[in-house]
């Protein structure tokens, strides 16, 4: 089917063409047929004439006349002896035809003929090729600016829409396609079955949703789900993003708007899918200068064609956002958008379903356990887990190797989470020391806390922006944080810090970001979650942010200056008392950070069961110069490190 579509199109195209090129052969025909018969052909005044037939009248061989036009044959050099030419044909223009004029040439013996003028095609094709040449060059002009035929990207196209159609004749994507989000599969399921048989909920009264929004963060497989529906269901599938309505001029979204939905409705049943709807679906009102936009515009228009679906219209209209917030109340209220579907960040049986699929056309070892890789990889999206699988197959392929191993996995585990090695950075090694130090106060603090992550992996190679880093993973999947978890996990922060104040009797910039981490998360305890015996179960400091201004620009205080030195108090008070927490661990526990640094030194990475054995066992002594007495001298090289969970 769609190889007869592209043919007629072809032939289409062609037949369009077929009219103006055989106009531009006629007339480059016509033209050289021109050229050839009047290329020998010499204008030469009434004079010259004159003195041609008095004195050469011998050497004329013909004259034709039509008109005042005097068309002549004569021996080469006729004129030669008076004018220097050298011509067989002449042409000359009389001012006026008298009978005198030609009995005179008739007495002298010329061969005279007189034709009336007849106008053939040459001439009304060279009378009229201007306008035709017009007319085709705008003909021509016009169906560029259209795109051509079929074509949607012209300039007076502009108002169409610009959604890709997925037939159902395409490559479909299913349900089983889809995993990670069974709750969200449930609730589409009735979507499917209406658009597949829409007379079963017509009989017994029921209303399908005239619309479903997908919820969720970026990666999550929002659109690959859409697109799910449309394969399940057998229908065509509109698919957009919320930018491509907005343009440069006023009201070309309300109208590919309009368009969109005229050409659903006419491929009814079928499903238009609306990507980023955020783009053209927030509060109305907001932003400097007020409404009246352009985004205001397309948005009222997609609410009016919502408003506008009859029960036979078998329409549905899928949108994805990860910003529900901005989205504006008359989407989300019934009628409209009736279900939001979240699709949230898969679990640990999420993500071992996610590898299935993604390792499904890919050669694994045998040692591989996806399941042991889904525990692992907490907090990745189905994009990142099908970025992890890539990867893995990229560095089996860089090994040579017939199958994905699991080191592969490992390895393309750390990239993804912690970041691509820079083996080029060369440390000196006071850097080293300093790195080293950091990260073991990391581990150490993160080891001896209670309820802290497990420690996954340390490593002082510098990976991203980082010149070191400490991994912790969870155990299990954590959807609320106590007080003691996050007051434990500020400890672990300043860790690093610490570790370095006691080694170096100094600080370095590497503990920026930790700092920068343990205040916001301090200031949330305060200001939002109510974990502050001082302030007090309240929230403080209203979200009321303008979603064309940013989120500075209207930030309101809905305190006292009395209750912002209280808060900025307790927020010091948490962090300091962080700190003393970390340093209290480190000054205990001395000879394992040692311990944990010289191993570092020397191996630059170890896992969390490495480490745990170093704790508990201790190590030999492993590297004399590892060993020496640690410089005190402040570094001078800057470095920023951070630590993960």
């Amino acid at each position: 089917m769609k190889k007869k579509n592209n043919n007629k199109q072809i032939f289409k195209k062609l037949g369009s063409n077929f009219i103006l090129w055989i106009l531009i052969i006629v007339m480059s025909v016509s033209v050289l047929q021109y050229a050839t018969i009047n290329s020998k052909s010499v204008n030469i005044t009434y004079t010259d004439f004159h003195e041609l037939y008095k004195n050469q009248y011998n050497n004329i061989e013909e004259i034709i006349i039509q008109d005042k036009i005097i068309n002549g044959v004569c021996n080469p050099g006729c004129l030669s002896a008076a004018k220097g030419l050298e011509i067989e044909k002449f042409t000359v223009t009389l001012p006026e035809l008298t009978n005198e004029l030609v009995n005179e040439l008739i007495d002298l013996g010329i061969n005279v003929e007189i034709r009336n003028k007849v106008m053939g095609f040459t001439d009304y094709l060279f009378q009229f090729s201007p306008w035709i040449l017009i007319i085709v060059f705008w003909f021509f002009i016009m169906r560029r600016m259209q795109g051509g035929v079929g074509g949607q990207s012209g300039i007076f196209s502009f108002a169409k829409s610009k959604a890709k159609i997925i037939t159902p004749d395409s490559p479909k994507v299913f349900f089983s396609d889809v995993a990670g989000c069974e709750e969200a599969k449930t609730e589409l399921q009735e979507i499917v079955e209406f658009l597949k048989n829409s007379k079963k909920y017509k009989k017994i009264g029921a209303k399908i949703p005239k619309g479903a929004l997908l919820l969720g963060p970026p990666g999550t497989g929002k659109t690959l789900l859409a697109k799910a529906v449309s394969g399940e269901a057998k229908v065509p599938f509109f698919i957009i993003s919320g930018a491509e309505f907005v343009e440069m001029f006023v009201g070309v979204g309300a109208s590919r708007v309009r368009d969109l939905f005229d050409q659903a409705k006419k491929n009814s049943p079928s499903i238009i899918f609306i990507d980023e709807i955020d783009a053209v679906g927030r509060h109305r009102g907001a932003g400097l200068g007020g409404g009246h936009d352009e985004r205001e515009q397309t948005l009222n228009q997609i609410l009016v064609e919502m408003d506008g679906f009859g029960s036979d219209d078998n329409v549905i209209l899928i949108a994805a956002t990860n910003r529900p917030d901005v989205l504006d109340k008359a989407l989300l209220r019934p009628g409209r958008f009736d279900r939001q579907i979240v699709v949230d960040v898969p679990d640990v049986l999420g993500r071992e379903q996610i590898l299935k699929i993604h390792t499904k056309k890919v050669p694994l070892s045998k040692n591989v356990c996806l399941k042991t890789i889904a525990k692992g990889t907490p907090g990745l999206v189905g994009a990142d887990l099908e970025n992890l699988v890539n990867e893995s197959a990229l560095l089996a392929a860089r090994s040579n190797k017939n199958k994905i191993e699991m080191i592969d996995f490992e390895n393309a585990k750390d990239k993804v989470m912690m970041g691509t090695e820079r083996k080029s950075m060369i440390l000196t090694n006071e850097d080293k020391k300093i790195t080293a130090y950091h990260e073991a106060g990391h581990a150490l603090v993160a080891y001896h806390t209670k309820g802290a992550d497990p420690v996954h992996k340390i490593t002082i190679i510098p990976r991203g922006r980082a010149l070191g880093l400490t991994a912790q993973l969870p155990e299990n999947e954590r959807h609320n944080y106590s007080k003691q978890y996050l007051l434990g996990r500020i400890d672990i922060l300043m860790g690093g810090r610490c570790a370095e104040k006691i080694i170096f009797k100094d600080t370095t910039t590497g503990a920026g970001n930790d700092i920068e981490v343990a205040t916001n998360i301090a200031k949330k305890m305060v200001c939002e979650w109510g974990m502050s015996d001082t302030v007090g179960p309240l929230s403080y400091g209203k979200k009321e942010e303008q979603v064309f201004l940013g989120k500075e620009i209207n930030n309101s205080r809905d305190y006292s200056e009395e209750k912002s030195k209280l808060i900025d108090d307790e927020v010091a008070e948490i962090v300091s008392h962080a700190e003393s927490n970390a340093l209290n661990i480190l000054n205990t526990h001395i000879s394992q950070l040692h311990n944990i640094s010289k191993v570092l030194l020397d191996k630059e990475t170890i896992t969390g069961k490495e480490m745990a054995d170093i704790i508990k066992n201790g190590i030999p002594e492993i590297d004399e110069q590892a060993s020496d007495d640690v410089s005190t001298n402040k570094p001078k090289r800057k470095r920023r490190s951070s630590n993960k969970t």
